[in-house]
């Protein structure tokens, strides 16, 4: 039977196979496209699996998207600026961060069928949900402005090598901002234009746009091979671009024909045009301008050719500042001090100021463009194959272009009209069209069809991007763009597209807008490595790419590569996106749809915690360190609800989300039958802890019993040396009916289980009385009952308590019981003393009592009273002796260290008959708390000898109510008398006997109360010290009474249990 039901949930092996080898992926809205556009064809021809290969499919799509605007328009401007070593060193660094990301993408790409999505799907299922949107909303920003730029280039190459005259905002005249602003404007206006015709041509039909790519593409590569075949042209005929230079300035080829102040004619000496630029006549006794009459005017080419040496001067950068004019090196120049700067119109000026990493921002948007393999991977014969060969192939071939053309550009071309932007010097053409064969217009028209191609091809795979994301369900506010046409045509998503691509054209310079994009394609790069470096050094299972020439080190390279670009490119631009991705990161993992795609990241975790634990286990926490560790024990009812929902926020009022915490709770039955109601139970508590803001774990145990499965969660729960050091839980109500004796025998021996297992006890009476988390307490008080010292519980839980809203507004205050022989004053100014020290801020009060109100408030407390007492005493010693006693007192386990010689314990003499230097010198073992055995009294302030050999752990135990001593040779100073310790311990010790101990120990609860109650009735929250429990089962009922007539009249009551260690120090 059990392998029928198998059989149903898992399917068969050859159905399995199936449906494997006949895996196919089409890229986004492809599918739906082809359906909605083909409805008729798609009814009579089944669909063909895509059978695109390496070239088609990878090498010449990559090849497309890499080579771009920026090679046309500004490579040779960039080699004039920077020289061609320094280009060379900028091109050099961007390949191999590109080459680097590449060997990443393709280990990752090769891991497994990566559907259509590209660099986004590889990195949300190896970097996880939030570093997968936070990386695919900072590459589609990156798409889309690259976008931007492409038709911003398109309109540079319009408006200012096609049709000049088509400008609106016309350039004559206008000199300097003005020129300037006009012509962002004219980029603005032609640039909208051009963005709505083209989103509305993909919003008509993308596949128009894609049959197109192959012609787009043919364009780029035509318009390379005319470059190189023009510099093969210069080394055998140069072209004839003549450039005109006054003195070392070079002027704008522009209402002058012949490059001449004068020509000699027939009949005499006349002027030429350039004179009547500078000049206020056509005379030769005109005015002119002082730099024009004093300087000659040369004629160089400026295409000298290949073979002319003019490569080293081009060598080195020429940076420049904005309005600089462009100066020919080399040539005589006579310019006064005082000439004012004229005629500037005349002059090719430097559009901006240039500096290094100004051109690295400018120059990495041309080697992007790599992941377009790897966008089509739905469409590959054989992605695994096609991809790695592909992208590495298509990045080395535009290296080696992108590389020689620094070379080329710089051993052709003159020096001014590399700086010349815009052409200026050479009749207004395209700088790399003037070395272009057979005409300037190849490169100006196949640029222009480039850019448009490259623009339109952007505006089709942003916007898929952003549906790939938005139907993941990661970003919750983005999910509208999810939506589009019926054919899947993403409608909403290019509407967002257009939009931000439109802030793109409103900066309206290409030089701008470049590095923006720089910046989220470098860090959608750089987490392309990261990825593969996280995967590489875990050594998931999972990890099998099929591309073996990866290394985690060449990943970390290419991340080091990408982070330093950005902040060379634009240390603001890279802070800024990097927030834009902190920022989705954040909201991601805040109010993002839960997901696991088996990521990285998860692994990562993973091997963090493992590192963590194993360094938990090399030894228990310094005092300094210790926080309560909780493990929060509730019951459910029938239905599985928790009954006791205030204790879950008890608990985020004590952590305030830090530290461990674990909730569990106890089911009855056996785990077979009762696994149904195991989990709706932890789905429960998971719920509650949800609703509470509890950060932690939970934990349900099915035992034959209740007491049975309490006790196995105290022992197991938590890992190695993560685990609880403290138990909450709730006191149990209506324990005096005769139906739940059970329920207050297991909460005894709970309280016994802490107590053998050093482990802290908190117990919640009233617990339904207890403030929500929504409460706020606008006064009141917070009251600790210090009746003896348990390792400094009571003070540390009131200070973790106000640093949550709900008990901010809410004082401390300390409430010590002194017996009539002691000096209250003294004791007093002792303790604040003592809080000065542990830097708690909380009021003093010295409550006296009785002797015989107290005494019967157990023996071990009696002893505890001492030390605490001890520990005030201290505070009398010099400042030295001050600091090591105090911390010898309170930084050592009070069970820590033990002796066996109680002879010798009992005959040295008190701390007090010592000479102070003495005391000074004790060591830690000497002053710290030592219990004992059942026969002897041992205090702190009695030096034990040192022959008594240390206890093992195992030996230690907390003293009981049942732990007696038949008597003393010593009084200890400052505590109870002779008399009345041998009355204490001569009566009957046992809870169980209805004799005098009991109704003493009724007489002290009696009476402490009344004192609490008197002091602390109108508190927000009291804190008493908790007896242990007695060591008989048959007195157990007597003890519940006790506790309850101890609290009776209080609204609030935490019993503090401490397990055993010091858990607050006066050193930082």
């Amino acid at each position: 039977m059990a392998s029928s039901d198998e059989m149903d949930t898992s399917p068969m092996v050859s159905s399995l196979l199936s449906s494997l080898a006949n895996y196919s992926n089409l890229p986004q809205g492809s599918k739906e496209h082809e359906e909605a556009e083909n409805n008729e064809e798609q009814r009579k021809k089944p669909i063909k699996a895509p059978q695109m290969g390496t070239l088609m499919g990878v090498y010449l799509p990559c090849l497309q998207n890499i080579f771009g605007v920026i090679l046309f328009l500004r490579m040779t401007w960039l080699v004039g600026i920077g020289g061609v070593l320094g280009v060379f060193t900028i091109v050099f660094m961007c390949c191999s961060t590109t080459m680097l990301t590449a060997i990443s993408m393709s280990a990752i790409a090769t891991n497994g069928v990566v559907p259509a999505g590209g660099s986004y799907y590889m990195i949300s299922r190896s970097l996880g949900p939030e570093f997968g949107g936070a990386v695919g909303i900072c590459f589609y920003l990156g798409t889309t402005f690259a976008g931007a730029m492409y038709i911003l280039g398109c309109i540079e190459i319009l408006l200012i090598y096609i049709v000049p005259q088509a400008a609106i905002f016309k350039l004559e005249g206008l000199e300097g901002p003005e020129a300037e602003a006009a012509l962002l404007n004219n980029m603005r206006i032609y640039g909208t234009c051009v963005l709505t015709l083209m989103s509305i041509v993909v919003f008509v039909g993308v596949k128009y746009v894609n049959k197109l790519a192959l012609v787009f593409l043919a364009c780029v590569i035509l318009s390379i091979l005319a470059v190189y075949a023009g510099v093969i042209q210069t080394a055998i005929q140069p072209p004839d671009f003549p450039i005109c230079i006054l003195g070392n300035r070079t002027l704008v080829r522009k209402g002058f024909d012949v490059c001449a102040k004068t020509v000699e004619k027939e009949n005499g000496t006349f002027t030429t045009k350039l004179w009547r630029i500078f000049c206020d006549s056509e005379l030769l006794n005109a005015t002119c301008d002082e730099y024009f009459m004093n300087n000659n005017v040369t004629e160089i080419q400026g295409i000298p050719g290949i073979t002319s040496g003019i490569l080293a001067e081009n060598l080195f950068g020429n940076y420049m500042e904005k309005g600089m004019i462009i100066e020919k090196r080399g040539l005589p120049s006579v310019a006064l001090q005082d000439d004012p700067f004229t005629n500037t119109n005349s002059y090719v000026l430097s559009d901006i100021t240039t500096f290094f990493t100004l051109l690295v921002g400018i120059y990495f948007p041309s080697v992007t463009g790599i992941m377009a393999g790897s966008n089509r991977s739905g469409d590959l014969q054989d992605a695994q194959k096609s991809i790695p060969i592909g992208t590495i192939l298509a990045i080395t071939t535009t290296s080696l272009v992108y590389m020689s053309s620094v070379v080329l550009f710089g051993a052709c071309i003159e020096g001014v009209v590399l700086r010349d932007k815009f052409g200026e010097a050479v009749n207004g053409n395209l700088v790399i069209g003037t070395l272009a064969w057979p005409s300037p217009w190849v490169i100006v028209i196949g640029s222009f069809f480039s850019t448009c191609g490259a623009g339109l091809q952007s505006l089709t795979g942003a916007p898929r991007l952003l549906q790939a994301i938005s139907r993941d369900g990661i970003i919750p506010f983005l999910r509208v763009f999810g939506h589009g046409k019926a054919n899947g045509e993403p409608t909403w998503a290019l509407l967002l597209t257009a939009c931000i691509c439109e802030i793109g054209i409103i900066i309206a310079s290409l030089d701008s807008v470049a590095p923006i994009l720089s910046m989220f394609f470098l860090m959608c790069y750089m987490f392309v490595n990261l990825a593969c470096a996280v995967q590489t050094l875990l050594r998931t299972p999972n990890w099998r790419p099929r591309f073996k020439f990866y290394h985690w080190a060449l990943s970390f390279l290419g991340m080091s590569l990408c982070l330093s670009l950005m902040f060379i490119c634009s240390w603001y631009y890279a802070i800024v996106a990097m927030g834009i991705a902190g920022c989705i990161y954040k909201y991601i993992e805040f109010c993002g749809a839960e997901k696991e795609w088996g990521d990285g990241i998860r692994g990562l975790s993973l091997s963090a915690a493992r590192f963590a634990l194993m360094r938990l286990e090399e030894g228990p926490p310094h005092i300094k360190n210790w926080r309560p560790q909780l493990f929060v024990l509730v019951s459910v009812d029938g239905e599985q609800n928790v009954e006791q929902p205030r204790l879950f926020s008890l608990t985020n009022q004590m952590k305030a989300g830090k530290g461990l915490t674990i909730v569990g709770t106890a089911l009855e039955g056996t785990f077979l039958d009762n696994y149904d109601q195991a989990q709706r139970a932890e789905q429960s508590l998971r719920k509650l802890m949800e609703t509470e803001k509890v950060k932690g774990f939970c934990k349900v145990v099915v035992s034959s019993n209740i007491r049975d499965a309490t006790s196995h969660l105290i022992q197991a729960t938590g890992l190695g040396g993560l685990r609880h050091n403290t138990v909450l839980v709730s006191w149990p109500p209506n324990w005096k009916q005769s139906e739940n004796h059970q329920t207050w025998r297991n909460f005894i021996e709970l309280v016994r289980e802490t107590t053998t297992a050093h482990l802290a006890l908190l117990v919640a009476k009233n617990i339904s009385a207890y403030p929500s988390n929504g409460e706020r307490f606008t006064e009141g008080h917070i009251d600790v009952w210090w009746i003896v010292h348990d390792g400094g519980m009571l003070m540390l839980l009131p200070f973790l308590l106000r640093q949550h809203k709900v008990w901010r507004k809410c004082k401390m205050r300390i409430f010590t019981v002194a017996q009539m022989d002691d000096n209250s004053i003294q004791m007093k100014k002792d303790l604040t003393t003592f809080l000065y020290h542990l830097r708690i801020d909380a009021a003093v009060e010295v409550v006296e009592m009785q002797e015989s109100d107290i005494s019967a408030y157990t023996y071990e407390k009696t002893l505890m009273m001492e030390q605490r007492s001890q520990i005030l005493k201290q505070m009398h010693l010099t400042k030295t002796e001050r600091e090591r006693e105090i911390q010898s007192i309170t930084d050592v386990s009070r069970g820590s260290i033990r002796r066996k010689n109680p002879a010798s314990a009992a005959a040295q003499p008190s701390l007090n008959e010592e000479k102070p230097g003495v005391s000074s010198e004790r060591s830690e073992e000497e002053v710290s708390v030592h219990l004992l055995g059942k026969n002897v009294i041992p205090s702190p302030a009695s030096p034990v000898s040192p022959a008594g050999g240390a206890e093992t752990p195992r030996e230690k135990a907390h003293m009981t109510w049942t732990d007696k001593c038949d008597g003393v040779k010593d009084k200890p100073p400052g505590t109870i008398t002779p008399g009345s310790i041998k009355d204490m311990f001569n009566m009957k010790p046992e809870w169980e006997n209805l004799n005098q101990s009991n109704v003493r120990r009724m007489h002290t609860a009696l009476k402490l109360n009344e004192v609490i109650v008197k002091k602390s009735k109108e508190a927000k929250l009291v804190l008493l010290n908790m007896p242990g429990p007695p060591r008989n089962r048959t007195g157990e009922e007597n003890y519940m009474e006790f506790l309850e007539v101890l609290t009776e009249g209080l609204n609030r009551v935490l019993l503090v249990r401490g397990g055993g260690q010091e858990v607050i120090t006066i050193y930082s």
